[in-house]
């Protein structure tokens, strides 16, 4: 029983034992007080009714009678007239204590029904917004695959249409470099025709991919030996950016999937991260599997992501660095998401950026996995 519960049980027993203890106390010449104390006893029956529905004030007013009933046998026997006056009193206090008891019976179960009806509407509503944060999800998903269906189109003719000349003008400019000695300035400017030259080439190699990617592969990898892989192409960039990479790998079954392509997916996250902390900071890769799926988180201590380019760093060309080519995170989207993955971003600026990459682990692991 609960405290609140216990204490009205209290205060109904006090009630019940003081109005009776006057009766017995009071003679019977100070008939007006006893009047006064027999209409007091309604005042627990119907608290019992309204505390303890029913059940509580049927037995508040069997209590009453029980202790009332001798008080009326014993001393007003000898007044038959107010006798039967008193005993139809008694058979009121039952017929009061049944009212009281069954109307608070009937609002408490009406009230349940409505607490009911309405814990109901709210796992409605709360599954209706579900749906609906679900449908602008897809929508944006649409959205984004239109674009990416224009683009692509664009990109592949774009591509072919600059990669030709583009490499008539590095040839060119690479017979004008060596015509000239190191000391003349026409030397430098052809060093530079070059290294321009080669970065908008990988701006082309970047539409390609993006417009053009390459059929999965199907075959079978650890995603913790294709990390290491990774980690030592970019050791040296990491390094020279004063960056520390940390992996912490747990025993995470095989994935199925095109490998390169997974490769590239995390070469770019984690070129991603050095680059956002040119000024030094921590990199940490953490491995595990749940739910069926191989998760790769990636933190950094860069510069983090502002609110407002959160939601749009995964859209082609989108970027805040004035070499990117808005393409890489991109790209990665797209990979990811191919392999029936998620990847997910959190970030603030000034504290850092999480990426969160998941992939379906291997039918078989899977249910090794559950076992």
């Amino acid at each position: 029983m609960k405290r609140s519960d216990l204490i009205r049980l209290a205060v109904l027993t006090v009630l019940i034992v003081a109005i009776t203890a006057l009766h017995y106390m009071t003679t019977t010449e100070k008939h007006q007080f006893h009047d006064i104390y027999r209409r007091l006893y309604y005042l627990p029956i119907i608290l019992g009714g309204f505390w303890f529905s029913l059940r509580g004030g049927i037995a508040a007013a069997i209590v009453v009678s029980i202790l009332y009933a001798p008080h009326v046998v014993f001393q007003w026997g000898h007044h038959p007239t107010t006798q039967t006056e008193q005993s139809l009193e008694i058979l009121l206090y039952n017929i009061i204590g049944f009212m009281t008891g069954f109307l608070s019976e009937r609002e408490r179960r009406q009230r349940n029904r409505y607490q009911a009806a309405a814990e109901r509407l709210e796992e409605s509503y709360d599954k209706l917004k579900k749906q609906a944060d679900m449908i602008l999800e897809i929508e944006e998903q649409l959205r984004r695959a239109d674009r990416l269906s224009a683009l692509g189109e664009l990109s592949a003719g774009m591509a072919h249409e600059i990669g030709n000349p583009l490499g008539s003008i590095k040839g060119t400019a690479e017979i004008l470099r060596d015509a000239f000695p190191a000391e003349d300035k026409r030397h430098e400017f052809s060093e530079i025709l070059i290294r321009e030259a080669d970065r908008l080439n990988k701006v082309v190699r970047d539409f390609l991919t993006f417009a053009r990617p390459s059929p999965l592969g199907a075959g079978r990898y650890e995603v913790n030996e294709v990390l290491r892989e990774v980690l030592l192409l970019t050791r040296q960039q990491a390094k020279k950016n004063g960056v520390e990479i940390i992996l912490n790998e747990d025993r995470t079954p095989a994935v199925v999937g095109d490998r390169e392509q997974i490769k590239q997916a995390f070469l770019n996250l984690i070129l991603n991260a050095v680059q956002a902390m040119p000024h030094g900071g921590r990199l940490t890769i953490s491995t595990a599997h749940r739910n069926g799926r191989a998760e790769v988180r990636f933190i950094d201590t860069g510069q983090g992501i502002s609110a407002e380019n959160l939601d749009r760093i995964f859209n082609p060309f989108f970027t805040t660095r004035h070499e990117g080519t808005g393409l890489g995170l991109a790209i990665t989207h797209r990979i990811v998401q191919s392999h029936g993955g998620a990847l997910e971003v959190n970030s603030r600026v000034g504290e850092g950026t999480e990426f969160i990459l998941s992939l379906p682990l291997a039918k078989e692991e899977f249910q090794g996995d559950e076992s």
